[in-house]
């Protein structure tokens, strides 16, 4: 019988367990079974984390370390992670559901992010101001902003670490990586490469825990700088309200239900392809997910019809095997809330084309699920399911379709399907979101940022400008004048 793994934390570049001995089992859930344990931090490893941190902040083999040097560690860092890209992937597969095909190509190309910022890293730059005084020579410099806590959900985590620890690292900064209680597997496989790749002692810190002894000392720490937080709204609530006591920059992104908009001149089987995209990928359990299709009345039924075609053949199973297409939710508890929202809407008019019921196997498996929603006021179109559920709802007129998709209090991501080139560029100015993709979805890149709008957050990740976020300007004023400074009570 094979022996269960068990994770350490890992702090100021050492493994070790909690101080308090407290330990979580994480459950596979393809199976139901345990599969793992992993050590939980108290507070007392988050200020030993912390101040690991700190130090290494100040460290020499840090802090004078050049920037084209942490460009290096950086670049080591990615060629680490493609080299491991299987083993992360199956890995968080098995902790956390997801299909092994998207663990394992989303970790590889993660290495792409890491590179993007090794190679920024050395392209911080300050400048010279032309200021209005004689004999001043005024310049400003780029900082680290100082110990950032970078915290991750399970659901893209090594994604979404990328966005984080990549600026982060790159602009000389020390991280504590918060990886979420909810399978936290892969991200103490990742503290492995980051030990490897040769980072020094404190710089980055990985663990876990609950909220009252890990991510609530862990927010409110006096030491902390910055907090990048991904996450739902209410404990996003929690890490702002924490956040008052260190005023730590936080940046946060968060939830949504976005809406993909079909037009009646769009190409079906490329919408059709795009909300399966954007509700079926990773089953659901994406924050971009698109799960309000608004329709043109006049094409939802071929569209209705269209999908069903497309998803009669989906393989439900297991998330390692390249046969399956859908896998199991993260946890028992998505299943029992789609099925009580579904069960609402059931009572609201909504009629279920497709799905709409558990999978008849052990694991937290659910049939991807089709809703025609009768009226705007169907909860399905309301509440972030993080699972397979797509809801459609008809639209007559432009101007209704862009008012249904800004009626929510998220805004993270958006999509539009239409041949017209003006409509896109019209409607997609008016849209409120972050993020809007036209003819396609959910594609990334690190050289495009995404964020979003209202209770989807504030900040940006990823892109040009993200590695700002990670640094303070300092401004340096120098008096090149050979004569010594006035007598300032000397008026003349």
């Amino acid at each position: 019988m094979a022996q269960t793994p068990h994770y350490q934390l890992f702090i100021d570049g050492t493994w070790c367990d909690g101080s308090d001995a407290q330990v979580m089992t994480s459950q596979n859930p393809a199976t139901g079974q345990d599969w793992a344990t992993f050590a939980c931090a108290s507070a007392t490893d988050v200020d030993t984390a912390v101040s690991a941190a700190r130090r290494a902040l100040s460290d020499p083999k840090w802090r004078d370390m050049t920037q084209t040097a942490r460009g290096k560690l950086l670049y080591r860092l990615a060629e680490l992670i493609e080299q491991n890209a299987t083993h992360i992937g199956e890995v968080e597969t098995t902790d956390s559901g997801k299909l092994l095909a998207e663990t394992a190509s989303q970790t590889a190309y993660v290495g792409d992010y890491y590179r993007y910022y090794a190679g920024l890293a050395d392209k911080i730059e300050g400048a010279v101001l032309p200021i209005d005084k004689p004999d001043l020579h005024v310049f400003t410099r780029a900082e680290p902003i100082g110990v950032v806590v970078a915290i991750v959900p399970w659901n893209a985590q090594m994604f979404l670490t990328a966005t984080k620890l990549g600026p982060a690292l790159a602009a000389g900064c020390t991280v504590v990586l918060k990886a979420s209680e909810i399978a936290p597997a892969p991200m103490l496989e990742f503290a492995r490469l980051i030990e490897k790749a040769g980072f020094p002692r404190g710089v980055v810190s990985v663990i876990t825990g609950d909220a009252e002894n890990c991510a609530i000392p862990l927010t409110r720490h006096p030491d902390v700088d910055r907090i990048a937080f991904t996450g739902g709204p209410e404990t996003a609530r929690h890490v702002v309200r924490n956040s008052a006591e260190n005023f730590a920059v936080t940046t946060l992104e968060l939830g949504g239900k976005s809406p993909i908009l079909v037009f009646d001149d769009a190409d079906l089987d490329g919408a059709a392809n795009g909300l399966i995209a954007g509700n079926f990928g990773a089953s659901g359990q994406s924050c971009v997910a698109g799960s309000r299709g608004l329709v043109h009345r006049s094409v939802l039924n071929d569209l209705i019809n269209r999908i069903r075609d497309k998803m009669a053949d989906v393989a439900i199973g297991d998330p390692l095997s390249s046969e399956t297409h859908i896998g199991p939710l993260c946890t028992d508890a998505q299943v029992r809330n789609i099925e009580a929202t579904l069960e609402k809407a059931r009572q609201q008019g909504a009629t279920i084309h497709m799905g709409g019921h558990r999978v008849d196997r052990p694991g937290n498996f659910f049939a991807p699920t089709l809703v025609e929603c009768a009226t705007r006021d169907t909860e399905t179109l309301d509440i972030e399911m993080f699972g397979p559920v797509m809801s459609l709802l008809p639209f007559e007129t432009e101007d209704q379709a862009i008012a249904l998709a800004n009626d929510s209090p998220f805004g993270l991501g958006s999509g539009i399907f239409t041949q017209n080139l003006a409509r896109a560029h019209r409607v997609s100015s008016r849209l409120k979101a972050g993020i809007c993709w036209i003819n396609t979805y959910r594609a990334v890149s690190p050289i495009a940022p995404f964020g979003g709008y209202g209770q989807s957050g504030y900040g940006r990740e990823a892109g040009l400008t993200a590695i700002q976020d990670y640094t303070r300007s300092k401004t340096v004023w120098i008096n090149t004048s050979d004569q010594p400074m006035a007598n300032p009570f000397v008026m003349r």
